[in-house]
């Protein structure tokens, strides 16, 4: 009989018959490692612990203590809720339940569950785990699978295509529950702790908008009740901080769905801030030597299929028909900026050329997959692209990277950096693929940037530096990108003169400060639970008469601080009321005047932390704002120490 040879995480091997399962390995191990074994992760794939070995791979064994057991528990806690379902609703028809980050889905459909209906399932739920079944797998012969789901389309797809080449089949039992599965599961339904329903959204099955609509159920589970507490209180406080409620009670932004989904509609108050971040980010830009530029919405698509992007993107693209030409929306801003460049002859001596442009782009994302401004269909890129030669790469690349990080300090954001490698669809050949990815990371080894490599989630066209955020709900989100691309430039044929007077290929780099102003608008709200600085706000100050014959006094104010955004409150209320609703509006500073006030000349200030302090000289005040609006502070502090 053959062997495999088997790597443990400390380096050890083993050498073990082909065809030994995970569970095999591990009782080889020991005795009380082969008993506390609930799954495997092979080559970095979590599998049942019955999954045979027919090859050398690297392997961790899954126990109770590991941090994949969650996962495993929770692909248990799937299992839970189906059979849960089906027990409240013995029409409902299941389709697929995987496992997330954070918990777990099920997509069902022939059933019309609403919020409601979570709680008596999720009563159910807790009994079947009350219940402490045995989770067992059972190997089915495809035809008695085929009989089994002879009413079930959905997992007749599956066998027909993930589980194609098995027989018998993998299920996994618990009571009277069964479900077509390849595992892993934890031993019985009793070791879910804490298990919760958390929402009904839709979905289409296999994600594709042409197949049929689903409900999708989220849930999530934990080996303890303590650990979901924990996990639920997190979750509602983060779900005060979501930019969607946020974006409502301050009229930021909006999406009609009269209009499409996935388009934004900024309202008054949202373009303020936009503009704020154009205005920085353009200062940026022109400060370290870029020329800004402007592209069209809509090209030939000649001209996606010379940059790659057809092929590539063609599935996600918005295509249209005029004069029966093809044309389409432009999914990214680059072929439109090699174009320009490719307008003029170039000498070395006039690289690097950097544009810049905030470049609407439209991106045709699966319906279920939208979410406020974090997945839409249309959505800026404050976008960049560089032309350099080959011995610039270095030096613009860290020139790039410093710029990003000056950015982030200035919002004081936190963030994960990712270096990304080629992915399976791409363009260009090995030997670039290899150049550009060695000299990415070259810059952040260089520059002692932790980062954690992300294989094949390269763009097509080039490796890329990612810095991401994490948004109220715990998930990650790209933000800031450097992207090399030794491809482009070859399929454009951009040339620019050398000292040996021949032509030779420019590299090009992709970069974004923000990323996207959708996506990074969604992490500031959220990040600042929408109490922007001073800077960005919407409304910085607003002036809160005391009674109605205070207003032309207030409108003296006004006028003095003319070059920050004010408003007065004239609206017939009490005071009390007017300072509650400008907390509740978020407003960073708010000017209370009534006869005492106006007699002597002065203001009262109060903050949004619910400082106060009275008898201050406006000039005062209008200085510390400037100071404050121009340094970008992140906090207000006029009234800090004071």
């Amino acid at each position: 009989m053959s062997t495999v040879t088997v790597t443990l995480p400390d380096g050890s091997t083993l050498e073990m018959d082909a065809g030994s399962t995970v569970e095999d390995v591990a009782y080889e191990i020991g005795p009380g490692l082969g008993d506390d074994t609930v799954a495997g992760v092979v080559d970095g794939e979590l599998v049942d612990k019955h999954t045979p070995i027919e090859e050398d791979v690297e392997l961790v064994i899954v126990t109770p203590s590991s941090d994949e057991y969650v996962d495993v528990l929770r692909h248990s806690a799937a299992h839970v809720f189906a059979q849960a379902l089906q027990r409240e609703f013995p029409e409902a028809t299941l389709t697929i339940g995987p496992w997330t980050d954070d918990g777990f889905y099920y997509d069902i459909t022939g059933v019309d569950l609403d919020e409601d209906d979570l709680e008596d399932i999720e009563a159910e739920a807790e009994a079947i785990v009350e219940e402490d079944y045995d989770i067992e797998r059972e190997l089915v012969d495809r035809e008695e699978a085929f009989e089994r789901y002879e009413d079930n389309p959905f997992k007749q797809d599956i066998l027909e295509t993930e589980a194609a080449d098995e027989d018998p089949v993998s299920f996994y039992t618990q009571g009277e529950f069964y479900d077509l599965c390849q595992g892993p599961h934890v031993e019985s339904t009793g070791e879910i702790g804490g298990f919760a329903l958390l929402e009904i959204s839709a979905a289409f099955w296999r994600g594709d908008e042409d197949n049929e609509t689903l409900t999708r159920v989220y849930g999530t589970a934990f080996p303890t009740q303590d650990e979901l507490d924990e996990y639920l209180e997190r979750r509602r406080k983060a779900q005060e901080r979501d930019h969607r409620k946020i974006g409502q009670e301050m009229d930021l932004f909006s999406i009609d769905d009269t209009t499409g989904p996935g388009l934004p509609l900024y309202e008054p108050n949202g373009k303020k801030i936009l503009n704020e971040l154009s205005d920085y980010v353009a200062q940026l830009n022109r400060d370290a030597g870029y020329d800004e530029i402007e592209t069209p919405h809509v090209f030939r698509t000649e001209l996606w299929k010379k940059s790659g992007h057809y092929d590539n993107y063609v599935d996600d693209m918005f295509l249209l028909d005029v004069n029966d030409e093809e044309y389409g929306l432009k999914p990214m801003n680059c072929p439109g900026h090699a174009t320009i460049f490719d307008q003029k002859s170039w000498s070395y001596r006039d690289l690097p050329v950097r544009y810049f442009e905030d470049g609407k782009v439209y991106r045709k994302e699966q319906r279920g997959e939208l979410s406020g401004l974090s997945r839409t269909w249309a959505f800026t890129i404050d976008d960049g692209h560089l032309f350099v030669r080959p011995d610039q790469i270095e030096q613009e690349v860290l020139a790039t990277v410093d710029i990003i990080l000056d950015t982030l300090d200035t919002f004081n954001l936190d963030y994960t950096v990712q270096f990304a490698t080629r992915p399976e669809k791409s363009v260009g050949g090995d030997e670039i693929w290899e150049k550009a990815e060695n000299q990415l990371a070259s810059v952040l080894d260089e520059q002692d940037i932790d980062y954690v490599v992300e294989e094949g989630d390269g763009a097509f066209y080039g490796p890329k530096i990612d810095f991401a955020f994490e948004d109220a709900l715990g998930r990650n989100w790209d933000g800031p990108t450097v992207q090399l691309d030794f491809n482009m430039p070859e399929r454009f044929d951009l040339t620019y003169t050398g000292e040996d007077n021949e032509d030779h290929r420019p590299v090009m780099i992709h970069r974004a400060l923000y990323g996207s102003y959708e996506r990074f608008f969604m992490v500031l709200t959220e990040h600042y639970n929408g109490k922007f600085p001073p800077w960005l706000a919407p409304e910085q100050v607003r002036i809160l008469p005391v009674s109605d014959d205070n207003i032309p006094y207030c409108e003296e104010l006004q006028d003095e601080l003319g070059e920050f955004r004010v408003e007065i409150e004239d609206r017939s209320w009490t005071v009390g009321r007017k300072i509650q609703q400008a907390h509740d509006d978020r407003v960073p500073y708010m000017l209370i005047i009534g006869d005492d006030e106006e007699d002597a000349g002065d203001i009262s200030v109060r903050d949004r932390k619910e400082r106060e302090e009275k008898e201050v000289d406006l000039a005062e005040f209008r200085d510390h704002l400037e100071t404050e609006v121009e340094q970008q502070r992140t906090a207000v502090t006029f009234l800090a120490g004071r």
